[in-house]
């Protein structure tokens, strides 16, 4: 008897429970059947009684074993879904997060109607940020930088797939400077934020395949990217332009603090959907 997709995503949810709880374990599984059969969630569940494919049956057992070993569902896949865009992800980028969407979301409101905005983004990794901004505010100046010049790589490809216009420049933002063609309207990072004494917090398939680089700060200087990116935000920004941060919820007060102490004016932190302070925001006066 033939294998059905409910049968092979069932199965393959069983398996999956040895590294991951049991709801999670469901969601993986469904979405590797789907993205690997172009389907949507609602035709998977109509089509659920029909024969899998010899091909996915026969590529099912190599993904499983990728998966056991905690390796993220999105790198094996490649790709990651971000505020409406999926988009290219390997282990030189971070997976976008939802905190991130919601930054986005953030910038998206408070910016809407305004034309030819200058836009950095800083340590774009897969260029989410700017890929979503520029689909969210069109006719938009974007610049996006990064360290690494294969998460660069990985970015210019997203833009290219979705026909974005973004300066893509390699730096180390804290020693050099991005080139602008002009002030800055909005400076935006998501900036690596985690202390290295969390790193036992972090669960395997964070830590053994996202860029470390792109996540940790030394526990003495938490805020060693917030401060250099708002300094350089004070020469970069235009009058009334807005800095916008995802942080580390037990940092937000600090990172307010560091924006009014550098002469930022409505620095606040911003809640989640799950009311955590994870962003900031402030004006430069000018």
């Amino acid at each position: 008897m033939p294998t059905t997709l409910r049968q092979l995503t069932t199965d393959l949810a069983t398996a999956l429970q040895a590294v991951y709880p049991p709801d999670e374990a469901s969601a993986i599984a469904s979405q590797l059947a789907e993205h690997q059969l172009g389907l949507t969630p609602l035709q998977r569940h109509m089509r659920s009684q029909d024969a899998a494919p010899e091909a996915l049956l026969a590529a099912l057992p190599a993904l499983q074993e990728r998966l056991l070993r905690h390796e993220p569902l999105q790198y094996v896949l490649g790709v990651a879904h971000f505020a409406g865009l999926e988009l290219e992800v390997t282990p030189a980028t971070l997976i976008p997060r939802p905190e991130t969407e919601e930054l986005v979301a953030l910038i998206a409101q408070e910016q809407r109607g305004r034309a030819g905005l200058h836009i950095l983004d800083v340590g774009t990794g897969s260029g989410c940020i700017p890929l979503a901004l520029a689909q969210a505010l069109p006719e938009s100046y974007l610049t996006a930088v990064d360290i690494s010049a294969e998460a660069l790589d990985v970015a210019r490809r997203n833009a290219c797939t979705h026909g974005a216009a973004v300066d893509f420049q390699q730096l180390d933002i804290l020693t050099a400077e991005p080139t602008l063609a002009g002030p800055l309207d909005v400076l935006v990072s998501n900036p690596p934020y985690v202390l290295e004494n969390e790193r036992p917090l972090m669960r395997p398939n964070v830590l053994a395949y996202e860029p470390a680089t792109a996540l940790f700060v030394p526990d003495h200087d938490p805020l060693l990217f917030y401060r250099r990116i708002a300094q350089l935000g004070t020469a970069l920004l235009r009058a009334g332009g807005r800095i916008y941060f995802e942080i580390n919820e037990q940092f937000a007060r600090d990172t307010v603090a560091l924006l009014q102490q550098l002469g930022y004016a409505d620095a606040a932190a911003q809640v989640d959907i799950f009311d955590k302070e994870r962003m900031v925001k402030a004006t430069w006066p000018g």
